[in-house]
């Protein structure tokens, strides 16, 4: 049986989601809670210069996370064309 992670989403990525569409933030929870199984899914990278960060794509948006124990921290969400997401890490 797979380990079950618990999530924790940051008030800036919830604020990111708030201003998004309902279709985008619908396929964005999905994908959240695709993480709750598998954290590590074959279309994530590791974030360069951020300790046990990873990044995950959703349509146009990247969801970027840490994974710590059994807890997923999502804190940030943007733009994939955008590197304003990478700001301010």
């Amino acid at each position: 049986m797979n380990k079950e992670y618990s999530f924790i989403i940051e008030s800036s990525a919830r604020k990111s989601l708030k201003n998004l569409q309902p279709k985008f933030i619908k396929q964005i929870v999905f994908k959240i809670f695709t993480l709750q199984d598998n954290p590590f899914p074959q279309d994530c990278k590791k974030l360069k210069g951020y300790e046990k960060g990873y990044r995950v794509d959703q349509g146009e948006y990247r969801i970027l996370y840490t994974v710590e124990n059994d807890k997923i921290r999502i804190f940030k969400i943007g733009k994939r064309n955008d590197d304003e997401v990478y700001q301010n890490l």
